[in-house]
Formats: C-alpha cells, structure tokens, sequence
C-alpha cells in the first residue's frame, strides 16, 4: 500500500505563485511514475504533468512554461511549481503515483486562482 498527502493548496493572486507538495509512503520504490491532475468544477480531471523518473516529464499544453514538476526520491516527494497562474487553473489538484501496476491518489487540494 501507498500513501499519497498533497500540501500547499490554497488562495492564489494571477500572476503570483505557489508550490504543492506530495508525500509518499508505504512500498515505495525508486521507479516509479508521479503525476499531478487538476478537475474543476463541471470538467473531467485531467493530466497537469508526470515524471515517470525515466526523464520523460510531461506538460499539459495549458501549464507548459509557467508549471514545473520535481521530485525528491530521498524525500520520496513530488512538487508542483505553478507560476505565473490564471483563474482557469482553478481547480483541486491532486497527486497520482503508479507504483509497480497500481495506481493510487492523493486526497486532493484545493487551488484558487483569484485577485
């Protein structure tokens, strides 16, 4: 089993910044795959971005350039920088990993977007 705690979410200004922050535990092991999705009210959730620790990060079109994706194997730690955010990237994000086959999901934490 796999445990996945988000951090960080909350109230945002356009243009400004903030980071969010996944915690692993459990049966960990270095390869593995961590993402971060978003869902806003009334869409589908949707990808932000993956590192599936083979160096083949990918971005949403939506996010590329102003999001970045990191992580801290040590820590066993997956950020979002989100830079430069507008009211469309409103949402709750939430932490995804893949761990041997079985994919497991963090509780989710709200982002606001809003002057």
């Amino acid at each position: 089993q796999v445990q996945l705690v988000e951090s960080g979410g909350g109230l945002v200004q356009p243009g400004g910044s903030l980071t969010l922050s996944c915690a692993a535990s459990g049966n960990i092991y270095s390869a593995y795959t961590m993402a971060w999705y978003r869902q806003a009210p009334g869409k589908w959730r949707e990808l932000v971005a993956s590192d599936p620790s083979d160096g083949s990060i990918y971005y949403a079109d939506s996010v590329k350039g102003r999001f970045t994706i990191s992580r801290d194997n040590a820590k066993n730690t997956v950020y979002l920088q989100m830079n430069s955010p507008t009211p469309e990237d409103t949402a709750v994000y939430y932490c995804f990993a893949l761990v041997q086959g079985v994919s497991y999901w963090g509780q989710g934490t709200q982002v606001t977007v809003s002057s």
